[in-house]
């Protein structure tokens, strides 16, 4: 792991916009916190519209910006998600394990994820605060069969304790960097192919159903 954080003198390689999406107060900021700054803050507010942070670091020896999106889960943000959703190629459906209407919600949340990005984006469905394993709402075999059905990724975490975080942000990022190396990316022809240091805008996934490997596992990934 010594060399999985780049320099960032590095020529970036790629820029991957991930999308945190779900209900409010399910834990989207603290997982972002813990993954760009390995912080936990205990008198984190709501988020307000939208916020985003970047983490760089080397996959298979190219240097990754990874661009991660959150915005709050309330109603009456949900104007902004055309734009929120714009060029990204990863997204995190995020439920609190301990609110099983969090869960719930995570149907709709898909479908205006799938509603609003590309079709074939890198998916993964997020069970957060899995440290509260006696107030668990949400069963491990139901989040697995809805990933499962809908062909996402899956996990649970803990951003309080840091479980699995860097691990769920590292293997979406694989994913999509592993369709790209493998050319089923396709860059829409007004993207600046001279600026590798900007957002792949217009950027399209191609994946075949067959090529996406299930990830699932209970308060760990599976091995």
């Amino acid at each position: 792991m010594s060399n999985l954080y780049g320099d960032f003198n590095q020529k970036i390689d790629y820029v991957f916009k991930v999308v945190l999406i779900g209900d409010s107060a399910v834990g989207k900021t603290q997982l972002l916190a813990r993954f760009a700054r390995n912080q936990f803050n205990v008198d984190s507010k709501a988020t307000i519209g939208v916020e985003f942070q970047t983490k760089t670091l080397v996959i298979d020896n190219k240097t990754v910006k990874a661009q991660i999106w959150d915005t709050a889960g309330q109603e009456r943000y949900r104007a902004v998600t055309s734009a929120y959703y714009r060029g990204a190629v990863g997204a995190m459906l995020v439920y609190d394990m301990t609110k099983r209407q969090s869960f719930d919600h995570m149907a709709r949340w898909l479908e205006e994820l799938r509603g609003h990005a590309d079709k074939n984006i890198v998916i993964m469905l997020i069970g957060n605060k899995c440290d509260l394993g006696t107030l668990r709402a949400v069963p491990t075999e139901d989040a697995q069969e809805f990933a499962q059905r809908e062909n996402l990724f899956f996990t649970e975490t803990s951003a309080l304790e840091a479980t699995n975080v860097e691990t769920a942000f590292l293997t979406i990022l694989t994913e999509i960097y592993r369709i790209i190396s493998k050319k089923t990316l396709s860059v829409n022809a007004d993207a600046d192919s001279t600026d590798n240091s900007g957002l792949l805008k217009g950027t399209r996934i191609v994946v075949p159903n067959q090529e996406l490997e299930q990830k699932q596992g209970g308060c760990c990934f599976a091995s």
